[in-house]
């Protein structure tokens, strides 16, 4: 088990407590694009993938293997990202990429 936490803490991410309010990420999964507007914290507005046209309110509850949440409140590559909406948990596809979008240069984690 111990192995496993060294590889998580080595896995390229974005942790959302270290990000501003209205900081907007692109996160890219093998099936969708996703739009996230951070709130503060780990509260979120999301936007694409098949269920989310519109910016819908959202909890980010974190990165999954798959099962349980790994790391609450971040976004890593090569995990699952989980959504709480309406005390329901959305899953996506394994995240490929995560950008910042802004003005200038997007920074690609």
């Amino acid at each position: 088990m111990q192995r496993f936490v060294d590889a998580e803490q080595h896995v390229a991410g974005v942790d959302l407590a270290e990000l501003e309010p209205l900081t907007v990420l692109l996160v890219w999964t093998w099936h969708s694009l996703y739009r996230i507007v951070v709130v503060g914290g780990s509260e979120v507005l999301v936007q694409g993938g098949p269920l989310f046209s519109n910016l819908t309110r959202a909890h980010l509850e974190g990165a999954s293997a798959g099962g349980q949440v790994v790391k609450a409140g971040w976004i890593g590559v090569g995990h699952l990202m989980a959504l709480r909406i309406s005390g329901q948990v959305i899953v996506t596809s394994p995240v490929v990429a995560v950008s910042t979008q802004g003005r200038g240069m997007p920074v690609v984690h």
